[in-house]
Protein backbone atom coordinates (compact mmCIF):
# COMPACT_ATOMS: atom_id res chain seq x y z
CA UNK A 1 0.00 0.00 0.00
CA UNK A 2 1.32 3.43 -0.93
CA UNK A 3 1.47 6.42 1.38
CA UNK A 4 -1.25 8.17 -0.67
CA UNK A 5 -3.57 5.19 -0.19
CA UNK A 6 -2.89 5.27 3.53
CA UNK A 7 -4.20 8.81 3.74
CA UNK A 8 -7.24 8.04 1.62
CA UNK A 9 -8.32 5.25 3.97
CA UNK A 10 -8.94 6.66 7.45
CA UNK A 11 -8.99 3.16 8.96
CA UNK A 12 -5.31 2.69 8.16
CA UNK A 13 -2.30 4.22 9.89
CA UNK A 14 1.28 5.23 9.24
CA UNK A 15 3.50 2.82 11.14
CA UNK A 16 6.30 3.78 13.54
CA UNK A 17 9.19 3.08 11.17
CA UNK A 18 7.49 4.21 7.97
CA UNK A 19 9.06 7.05 6.00
CA UNK A 20 6.80 9.78 4.60
CA UNK A 21 7.37 11.99 1.53
CA UNK A 22 8.75 15.41 2.47
CA UNK A 23 5.71 17.34 1.19
CA UNK A 24 3.55 15.44 3.71
CA UNK A 25 6.14 15.13 6.47
CA UNK A 26 6.63 18.91 6.83
CA UNK A 27 2.98 19.84 7.60
CA UNK A 28 2.59 16.75 9.80
CA UNK A 29 5.70 17.73 11.75
CA UNK A 30 4.43 21.31 12.20
CA UNK A 31 1.08 19.94 13.37
CA UNK A 32 2.82 17.72 15.91
CA UNK A 33 4.95 20.56 17.23
CA UNK A 34 1.94 22.88 17.57
CA UNK A 35 0.32 20.39 19.94
CA UNK A 36 3.44 20.50 22.15
CA UNK A 37 4.21 24.19 21.66
CA UNK A 38 1.97 25.78 24.29
CA UNK A 39 3.06 23.51 27.14
CA UNK A 40 6.74 23.53 26.13
CA UNK A 41 6.88 27.33 26.05
CA UNK A 42 4.80 27.82 29.20
CA UNK A 43 7.45 26.33 31.51
CA UNK A 44 10.28 28.72 30.52
CA UNK A 45 7.84 31.65 30.69
CA UNK A 46 7.03 30.67 34.30
CA UNK A 47 10.77 30.40 35.02
CA UNK A 48 11.41 33.71 33.20
CA UNK A 49 14.04 32.27 30.85
CA UNK A 50 14.39 32.30 27.05
CA UNK A 51 11.66 30.05 25.57
CA UNK A 52 13.36 29.58 22.20
CA UNK A 53 16.46 28.19 23.94
CA UNK A 54 14.18 25.66 25.62
CA UNK A 55 12.61 24.79 22.25
CA UNK A 56 16.12 24.32 20.84
CA UNK A 57 17.06 21.81 23.55
CA UNK A 58 13.67 20.12 23.32
CA UNK A 59 14.50 19.47 19.68
CA UNK A 60 17.99 18.20 20.54
CA UNK A 61 16.49 15.93 23.21
CA UNK A 62 13.84 14.59 20.84
CA UNK A 63 16.43 13.63 18.20
CA UNK A 64 18.72 12.09 20.83
CA UNK A 65 15.79 10.11 22.21
CA UNK A 66 14.90 8.82 18.72
CA UNK A 67 18.52 7.70 18.20
CA UNK A 68 18.81 5.90 21.56
CA UNK A 69 15.46 4.15 21.10
CA UNK A 70 16.48 2.94 17.63
CA UNK A 71 13.76 5.12 16.04
CA UNK A 72 11.11 2.76 17.44
CA UNK A 73 9.26 5.05 19.89
CA UNK A 74 7.29 8.03 18.51
CA UNK A 75 7.78 10.52 21.35
CA UNK A 76 8.52 14.25 21.47
CA UNK A 77 10.42 15.41 24.56
CA UNK A 78 8.93 18.64 25.90
CA UNK A 79 9.39 20.78 29.02
CA UNK A 80 8.53 18.97 32.26
CA UNK A 81 5.97 20.48 34.65
CA UNK A 82 7.05 18.29 37.57
CA UNK A 83 9.92 20.65 38.43
CA UNK A 84 7.89 23.88 38.61
CA UNK A 85 7.25 23.68 42.36
CA UNK A 86 10.87 23.10 43.50
CA UNK A 87 12.18 25.68 41.02
CA UNK A 88 9.83 28.40 42.27
CA UNK A 89 10.79 27.46 45.83
CA UNK A 90 14.48 27.94 44.99
CA UNK A 91 13.71 31.26 43.27
CA UNK A 92 11.99 32.43 46.46
CA UNK A 93 15.17 31.56 48.38
CA UNK A 94 17.29 33.74 46.10
CA UNK A 95 18.87 31.11 43.83
CA UNK A 96 19.64 32.07 40.22
CA UNK A 97 18.71 29.87 37.30
CA UNK A 98 22.28 28.67 36.63
CA UNK A 99 22.37 27.13 40.11
CA UNK A 100 18.94 25.59 39.61
CA UNK A 101 20.28 24.06 36.38
CA UNK A 102 22.71 22.07 38.51
CA UNK A 103 19.70 20.38 40.09
CA UNK A 104 18.37 19.55 36.63
CA UNK A 105 21.67 17.93 35.67
CA UNK A 106 21.63 15.87 38.87
CA UNK A 107 18.05 14.81 38.12
CA UNK A 108 19.12 13.67 34.65
CA UNK A 109 22.02 11.70 36.13
CA UNK A 110 19.69 9.93 38.59
CA UNK A 111 17.23 9.30 35.74
CA UNK A 112 20.01 7.71 33.66
CA UNK A 113 21.28 5.58 36.55
CA UNK A 114 17.76 4.26 37.14
CA UNK A 115 17.51 3.52 33.41
CA UNK A 116 20.64 1.36 33.64
CA UNK A 117 19.32 -0.40 36.75
CA UNK A 118 15.96 -1.03 35.08
CA UNK A 119 17.84 -2.56 32.14
CA UNK A 120 19.17 -5.22 34.50
CA UNK A 121 16.39 -5.59 37.08
CA UNK A 122 13.11 -4.45 35.52
CA UNK A 123 10.69 -1.81 36.83
CA UNK A 124 9.04 -3.75 39.68
CA UNK A 125 11.14 -2.17 42.43
CA UNK A 126 10.09 1.33 41.35
CA UNK A 127 6.42 0.33 41.67
CA UNK A 128 7.09 -0.95 45.17
CA UNK A 129 9.03 2.15 46.23
CA UNK A 130 6.28 4.45 44.93
CA UNK A 131 2.97 2.56 44.96
CA UNK A 132 -0.12 4.43 43.66
CA UNK A 133 -1.10 5.45 47.21
CA UNK A 134 2.21 7.34 47.51
CA UNK A 135 2.67 8.56 43.94
CA UNK A 136 -0.88 9.89 43.69
CA UNK A 137 -0.39 11.97 46.84
CA UNK A 138 2.99 13.33 45.69
CA UNK A 139 1.64 14.40 42.29
CA UNK A 140 -1.37 16.04 43.95
CA UNK A 141 0.92 18.02 46.25
CA UNK A 142 2.89 19.35 43.26
CA UNK A 143 -0.28 20.96 41.90
CA UNK A 144 -1.64 22.23 45.21
CA UNK A 145 1.69 23.78 46.20
CA UNK A 146 1.46 25.96 43.09
CA UNK A 147 -2.10 27.19 43.61
CA UNK A 148 -1.12 30.49 45.22
CA UNK A 149 1.51 31.10 42.53
CA UNK A 150 -1.15 30.78 39.81
CA UNK A 151 -3.49 33.17 41.64
CA UNK A 152 -0.64 35.68 42.11
CA UNK A 153 0.22 35.65 38.39
CA UNK A 154 -3.48 35.99 37.55
CA UNK A 155 -3.67 39.31 39.42
CA UNK A 156 -5.18 38.27 42.76
CA UNK A 157 -3.56 39.56 45.99
CA UNK A 158 -2.60 36.31 47.73
CA UNK A 159 0.74 37.45 49.14
CA UNK A 160 2.90 36.72 46.11
CA UNK A 161 5.55 38.85 44.47
CA UNK A 162 3.53 39.91 41.40
CA UNK A 163 0.35 41.38 42.92
CA UNK A 164 0.04 43.13 46.29
CA UNK A 165 -3.47 44.51 45.62
CA UNK A 166 -6.19 43.38 43.24
CA UNK A 167 -5.02 44.19 39.69
CA UNK A 168 -8.26 44.56 37.74
CA UNK A 169 -6.70 44.59 34.25
CA UNK A 170 -4.66 41.47 35.07
CA UNK A 171 -7.74 39.69 36.43
CA UNK A 172 -9.69 40.51 33.25
CA UNK A 173 -6.91 39.12 31.03
CA UNK A 174 -6.33 36.02 33.14
CA UNK A 175 -10.06 35.30 33.40
CA UNK A 176 -10.62 35.56 29.63
CA UNK A 177 -7.57 33.36 29.04
CA UNK A 178 -8.82 30.77 31.52
CA UNK A 179 -12.36 30.74 30.08
CA UNK A 180 -10.92 30.33 26.56
CA UNK A 181 -8.85 27.30 27.58
CA UNK A 182 -11.87 25.76 29.33
CA UNK A 183 -14.18 26.28 26.35
CA UNK A 184 -11.57 24.88 23.95
CA UNK A 185 -11.29 21.77 26.10
CA UNK A 186 -15.01 21.09 26.31
CA UNK A 187 -16.33 22.40 22.96
CA UNK A 188 -13.67 21.91 20.27
CA UNK A 189 -13.07 18.68 18.42
CA UNK A 190 -10.29 17.12 16.41
CA UNK A 191 -6.83 18.66 16.37
CA UNK A 192 -7.99 21.97 17.90
CA UNK A 193 -8.96 20.11 21.08
CA UNK A 194 -5.28 19.13 21.44
CA UNK A 195 -3.99 22.70 21.56
CA UNK A 196 -6.26 24.52 24.08
CA UNK A 197 -3.28 26.09 25.88
CA UNK A 198 -1.91 27.54 22.64
CA UNK A 199 -5.34 28.94 21.69
CA UNK A 200 -5.83 30.35 25.19
CA UNK A 201 -2.46 32.09 25.10
CA UNK A 202 -3.23 33.62 21.68
CA UNK A 203 -6.63 34.94 22.86
CA UNK A 204 -5.13 36.25 26.11
CA UNK A 205 -2.37 37.92 24.12
CA UNK A 206 -4.87 39.69 21.87
CA UNK A 207 -6.86 40.91 24.89
CA UNK A 208 -3.65 42.14 26.55
CA UNK A 209 -2.73 43.96 23.36
CA UNK A 210 -6.09 45.72 23.25
CA UNK A 211 -5.59 46.82 26.88
CA UNK A 212 -2.10 48.19 26.26
CA UNK A 213 -0.29 45.63 28.42
CA UNK A 214 2.31 44.63 25.81
CA UNK A 215 5.57 46.42 25.03
CA UNK A 216 6.89 45.66 21.52
CA UNK A 217 10.17 47.55 21.89
CA UNK A 218 12.12 44.33 22.44
CA UNK A 219 10.62 42.80 19.28
CA UNK A 220 11.59 45.69 17.01
CA UNK A 221 15.15 45.61 18.38
CA UNK A 222 15.53 41.83 18.18
CA UNK A 223 17.64 40.15 15.49
CA UNK A 224 16.10 37.67 13.06
CA UNK A 225 18.96 35.24 13.74
CA UNK A 226 20.18 34.66 17.27
CA UNK A 227 22.25 31.92 18.87
CA UNK A 228 20.55 30.01 21.71
CA UNK A 229 21.08 31.63 25.11
CA UNK A 230 23.55 29.13 26.57
CA UNK A 231 24.09 29.26 30.34
CA UNK A 232 26.40 26.74 31.98
CA UNK A 233 25.08 25.08 35.14
CA UNK A 234 26.44 25.78 38.62
CA UNK A 235 26.15 23.16 41.34
CA UNK A 236 24.83 23.64 44.87
CA UNK A 237 23.89 20.77 47.19
CA UNK A 238 20.75 22.49 48.51
CA UNK A 239 19.45 23.17 45.01
CA UNK A 240 20.19 19.59 43.99
CA UNK A 241 18.39 18.08 46.99
CA UNK A 242 15.40 20.34 46.38
CA UNK A 243 15.13 19.36 42.71
CA UNK A 244 15.87 15.61 42.92
CA UNK A 245 12.56 14.31 44.37
CA UNK A 246 10.69 15.47 41.27
CA UNK A 247 12.79 12.98 39.27
CA UNK A 248 10.78 10.05 40.60
CA UNK A 249 7.52 11.74 39.60
CA UNK A 250 8.81 12.11 36.03
CA UNK A 251 9.92 8.47 35.98
CA UNK A 252 6.44 7.31 36.97
CA UNK A 253 4.95 9.64 34.36
CA UNK A 254 7.40 8.34 31.74
CA UNK A 255 6.50 4.69 32.40
CA UNK A 256 2.78 5.47 32.16
CA UNK A 257 3.21 7.37 28.88
CA UNK A 258 5.21 4.53 27.34
CA UNK A 259 2.55 1.97 28.29
CA UNK A 260 -0.19 4.09 26.71
CA UNK A 261 1.91 4.73 23.58
CA UNK A 262 2.49 0.98 23.29
CA UNK A 263 -1.25 0.31 23.30
CA UNK A 264 -1.83 2.97 20.62
CA UNK A 265 0.84 1.80 18.16
CA UNK A 266 0.18 -1.88 18.84
CA UNK A 267 3.73 -2.74 19.93
CA UNK A 268 5.16 -3.48 23.37
CA UNK A 269 7.71 -0.68 23.47
CA UNK A 270 8.79 -1.59 27.01
CA UNK A 271 10.40 -4.71 25.52
CA UNK A 272 11.52 -3.46 22.09
CA UNK A 273 13.47 -1.20 22.15
CA UNK A 274 13.02 -1.44 25.92
CA UNK A 275 11.98 0.76 28.83
CA UNK A 276 15.61 1.22 29.83
CA UNK A 277 16.46 2.81 26.48
CA UNK A 278 13.46 5.12 26.74
CA UNK A 279 14.40 6.20 30.28
CA UNK A 280 18.03 6.69 29.27
CA UNK A 281 17.05 8.90 26.33
CA UNK A 282 14.98 11.12 28.62
CA UNK A 283 17.70 11.19 31.27
CA UNK A 284 20.49 12.18 28.89
CA UNK A 285 18.26 14.81 27.31
CA UNK A 286 17.65 16.32 30.75
CA UNK A 287 21.40 16.32 31.50
CA UNK A 288 22.17 18.21 28.29
CA UNK A 289 19.28 20.65 28.76
CA UNK A 290 20.17 21.34 32.37
CA UNK A 291 23.87 21.77 31.68
CA UNK A 292 23.41 24.44 29.02
CA UNK A 293 20.47 26.61 30.06
CA UNK A 294 17.23 24.74 29.47
CA UNK A 295 14.72 22.80 31.57
CA UNK A 296 14.22 19.07 32.21
CA UNK A 297 12.44 17.16 29.46
CA UNK A 298 9.72 14.55 29.57
CA UNK A 299 7.48 12.58 27.25
CA UNK A 300 4.19 14.39 26.64
CA UNK A 301 0.55 13.42 26.98
CA UNK A 302 -0.17 15.80 24.09
CA UNK A 303 2.13 13.64 21.97
CA UNK A 304 -0.01 10.61 22.76
CA UNK A 305 -3.17 12.55 21.88
CA UNK A 306 -1.83 13.51 18.45
CA UNK A 307 -0.82 9.90 17.75
CA UNK A 308 -4.28 8.61 18.66
CA UNK A 309 -6.07 11.29 16.64
CA UNK A 310 -4.03 11.29 13.44
CA UNK A 311 -2.93 7.63 13.41
CA UNK A 312 0.42 8.90 12.17
CA UNK A 313 2.94 7.03 14.34
CA UNK A 314 6.02 7.65 12.22
CA UNK A 315 9.13 8.53 14.21
CA UNK A 316 10.28 10.51 11.17
CA UNK A 317 7.39 12.97 11.73
CA UNK A 318 8.44 13.32 15.39
CA UNK A 319 12.05 13.92 14.31
CA UNK A 320 10.74 16.57 11.91
CA UNK A 321 9.04 18.31 14.83
CA UNK A 322 12.34 18.12 16.69
CA UNK A 323 14.20 19.72 13.78
CA UNK A 324 11.66 22.55 13.61
CA UNK A 325 12.17 23.13 17.36
CA UNK A 326 15.91 23.43 16.79
CA UNK A 327 15.39 25.95 13.96
CA UNK A 328 13.09 28.04 16.18
CA UNK A 329 15.91 28.14 18.72
CA UNK A 330 17.84 30.42 16.36
CA UNK A 331 14.97 32.89 15.85
CA UNK A 332 15.59 36.11 17.74
CA UNK A 333 12.25 37.58 16.61
CA UNK A 334 10.37 34.50 17.80
CA UNK A 335 12.10 34.68 21.18
CA UNK A 336 11.22 38.37 21.55
CA UNK A 337 7.57 37.83 20.57
CA UNK A 338 7.11 34.93 22.99
CA UNK A 339 8.77 36.93 25.76
CA UNK A 340 6.17 39.70 25.41
CA UNK A 341 3.40 37.35 26.61
CA UNK A 342 2.14 39.11 29.78
CA UNK A 343 2.18 37.50 33.23
CA UNK A 344 -1.65 37.44 33.60
CA UNK A 345 -1.95 35.35 30.42
CA UNK A 346 0.36 32.75 31.97
CA UNK A 347 -1.55 33.13 35.23
CA UNK A 348 -4.86 32.38 33.54
CA UNK A 349 -3.49 29.22 31.96
CA UNK A 350 -1.79 28.21 35.22
CA UNK A 351 -5.04 28.40 37.21
CA UNK A 352 -6.22 25.39 35.25
CA UNK A 353 -2.85 23.80 34.58
CA UNK A 354 -1.70 23.58 38.20
CA UNK A 355 -5.11 22.28 39.23
CA UNK A 356 -4.86 19.68 36.48
CA UNK A 357 -1.56 18.47 37.94
CA UNK A 358 -3.27 17.96 41.30
CA UNK A 359 -6.17 16.17 39.60
CA UNK A 360 -3.70 13.86 37.84
CA UNK A 361 -2.59 12.73 41.28
CA UNK A 362 -6.17 11.96 42.26
CA UNK A 363 -6.60 10.05 39.00
CA UNK A 364 -3.61 7.92 39.99
CA UNK A 365 -5.59 6.70 42.99
CA UNK A 366 -8.45 5.63 40.72
CA UNK A 367 -6.35 4.03 37.98
CA UNK A 368 -4.20 2.27 40.60
CA UNK A 369 -7.37 1.02 42.33
CA UNK A 370 -6.04 2.19 45.70
CA UNK A 371 -7.95 0.53 48.55
CA UNK A 372 -7.99 2.99 51.44
CA UNK A 373 -9.52 0.38 53.73
CA UNK A 374 -5.98 -1.04 53.90
CA UNK A 375 -3.92 0.62 56.61
CA UNK A 376 -0.73 0.91 54.54
CA UNK A 377 -2.47 2.86 51.76
CA UNK A 378 -4.33 5.13 54.17
CA UNK A 379 -1.15 5.85 56.14
CA UNK A 380 1.00 6.51 53.06
CA UNK A 381 -1.44 8.99 51.51
CA UNK A 382 -2.37 10.70 54.77
CA UNK A 383 1.19 11.24 55.98
CA UNK A 384 2.40 12.44 52.56
CA UNK A 385 -0.43 14.99 52.30
CA UNK A 386 0.20 16.40 55.77
CA UNK A 387 3.99 16.52 55.42
CA UNK A 388 3.82 18.05 51.95
CA UNK A 389 1.19 20.72 52.60
CA UNK A 390 1.77 21.64 56.26
CA UNK A 391 4.88 23.75 55.77
CA UNK A 392 7.00 21.38 57.85
CA UNK A 393 10.65 21.62 56.87
CA UNK A 394 13.92 19.94 57.77
CA UNK A 395 17.13 21.94 57.83
CA UNK A 396 20.58 20.37 57.60
CA UNK A 397 23.12 23.17 57.75
CA UNK A 398 22.32 25.33 54.72
CA UNK A 399 20.12 22.63 53.17
CA UNK A 400 16.35 22.88 53.59
CA UNK A 401 13.84 20.22 52.55
CA UNK A 402 10.08 20.80 52.63
CA UNK A 403 6.93 20.44 50.56
CA UNK A 404 6.96 17.88 47.78
CA UNK A 405 10.65 17.07 48.38
CA UNK A 406 10.16 16.19 52.03
CA UNK A 407 6.94 14.31 51.22
CA UNK A 408 8.79 12.18 48.64
CA UNK A 409 11.53 11.39 51.15
CA UNK A 410 8.95 10.35 53.76
CA UNK A 411 7.14 8.22 51.16
CA UNK A 412 10.36 6.34 50.38
CA UNK A 413 11.09 5.70 54.07
CA UNK A 414 7.55 4.42 54.72
CA UNK A 415 7.50 2.22 51.60
CA UNK A 416 10.88 0.67 52.42
CA UNK A 417 9.72 0.05 56.01
CA UNK A 418 6.55 -1.68 54.80
CA UNK A 419 8.59 -3.81 52.38
CA UNK A 420 10.87 -4.91 55.24
CA UNK A 421 7.86 -5.73 57.42
CA UNK A 422 6.41 -7.78 54.55
CA UNK A 423 9.64 -9.75 54.19
CA UNK A 424 9.70 -10.43 57.93
CA UNK A 425 6.06 -11.56 57.81
CA UNK A 426 4.97 -9.26 60.64
CA UNK A 427 2.51 -7.06 58.72
CA UNK A 428 -1.08 -7.65 59.84
CA UNK A 429 -2.37 -7.13 56.26
CA UNK A 430 -1.38 -8.82 53.02
CA UNK A 431 0.41 -6.67 50.45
Amino acid sequence: MTTNELYENTNDFVDVTEKIPLKRAIPLSFQHLFAMFGSSVLVPLIFKIDPTTVLFFNGIGTLLYAFLTKKKIPAYLGSSFAFISPVLLLYSQGYNFETIQGGFVAAGVVFSIIAIIVGYTGIGWVDKLFPPAAMGAIITIIGLELASTAADMAGFPVGGSNTQTLNVSWVIVSSITLVTVILCNVLLRGFLKLIPILIGVVVGYIVSLSMGLIDFSTVSNASFFLLPNIKVAHFDINAILTILPATFVVIAEHVGHLKVTSSIVGKDLTKDPGLHRSLLGDGLSTIISGMFGSVPTTTYGENIGVLALTKVYSVYVICGAGLISIILGFSGKMSAIISTIPTPVIGGVSLLLFGSIATSGLRTFIEGKVDFSKSRNLILTSIIFVIGLSGIKLTFGSTEIKGMGLATLVAMVLSISFMIFDKLGIMNEKE
